[in-house]
Parts: C-alpha cells; structure tokens; sequence
C-alpha cells in the first residue's frame, strides 16, 4: 500500500518487519562495481567496504562491521568518537549516506543474485549502425494514416431493456 502522507510513511518505515528493513539499506555501489556488475545499488551487509560520502567524517572508507536494522544504521571500522572517559565508540551511520567500494562475497546467494545475465551483457555492447536517411521519393510519399475501427453497439442487458420499454409506455401514457 503506497501513501504520501509524511506521518504515514515515517510510520511505515518504524513499523516495517527485518526482510523489508533489510531492502532500505541498499547503498550505491562505486563506479567500478558497476560496471563489473550491473547493479546501481545492493543491500549492505557485515565484511563489505564502504566509503563515507557525507558528513564530517566524509571520504573515511572501512568495513562494515555491524548492520543495525532496528535503528537503521551501519557501523564502520575505523570510524570512532572518543567520550569524556576515555573510550571509544562506534559512530553510526544512515546507509544512504555511504559507498559499497567492495563487497563481501563469501554468501553463495549473494554472488549469484550478482551475476549478470549473458542478455545484458550483449546490450551493453554498442553497435555502430550508420544512420539510414530516408530518399527524396521516401520524403514525398506520406504514410498511410491509420483507420480507426468501428466499435460495435454495447449489448444491452436484459433489466436495461425493460427500463427502456417502461420509460416509452410511460411517455404514451401522458400524451
């Protein structure tokens, strides 16, 4: 069911159950990925690497090491805030504002969910074709128009058709 009322969606994605949360935390794959691919974007899981594409901590690139889908945040190595007491802490991240730079592929479902179909791949092969001008003759000789068909009177059912009759008794009747 689709809404545009903003309380409705933000309802929505709050109360959505984990296999439609895991589809929300598709991240756009980098340039080379691809290409190699065929995939603008894929849902990001624990061992892939991601690059940090807004925010202060922009530009920062590491491992994802933890995909919270309750709150709808990734957790990246190397990305840390250190607190008043001395320790340090994993900084969340939103997915869309992050890069996959590499994916783990230890999952033998993701790999094949991965491959690119051999039709695909012919598409993306551009094929140099000169293009045909049309003659002078060609030019002069307009096309045909198309002819549009008849529609056949609607059937009437059998209730219409006593309505009708009854509408023309009545009309004799008064005059």
């Amino acid at each position: 069911m689709k809404t545009i009322q903003p309380r409705k969606q933000h309802k929505m994605l709050y109360q959505a159950p984990l296999h439609i949360r895991y589809k929300h935390f598709s991240m756009p794959l980098s340039p080379s990925l691809k290409a190699e691919h065929g995939v603008n974007s894929i849902p990001v899981r624990t061992g892939d690497t991601v690059r940090i594409m807004r925010g202060d901590r922009k530009g920062m690139e590491g491992k994802v090491t933890r995909v919270d889908r309750q709150k709808y945040r990734i957790h990246v190595e190397g990305v840390t805030r250190e607190k008043v007491d001395g320790s340090t802490t994993l900084i969340p991240i939103h997915p869309s504002k992050a890069m996959i730079t590499s994916l783990n592929l230890d999952d033998k479902w993701r790999r094949e969910s991965l491959k690119m179909p051999e039709a695909v791949k012919e598409e993306e092969k551009p094929t140099e074709k000169p293009e045909e001008k049309p003659t002078e003759e060609e030019k002069t000789t307009e096309a045909p128009k198309k002819v549009k068909k008849k529609r056949k009177p609607r059937k009437t059912t059998a209730r219409k058709a006593k309505a009708k009759a009854k509408v023309k008794v009545g009309e004799s009747d008064i005059g």
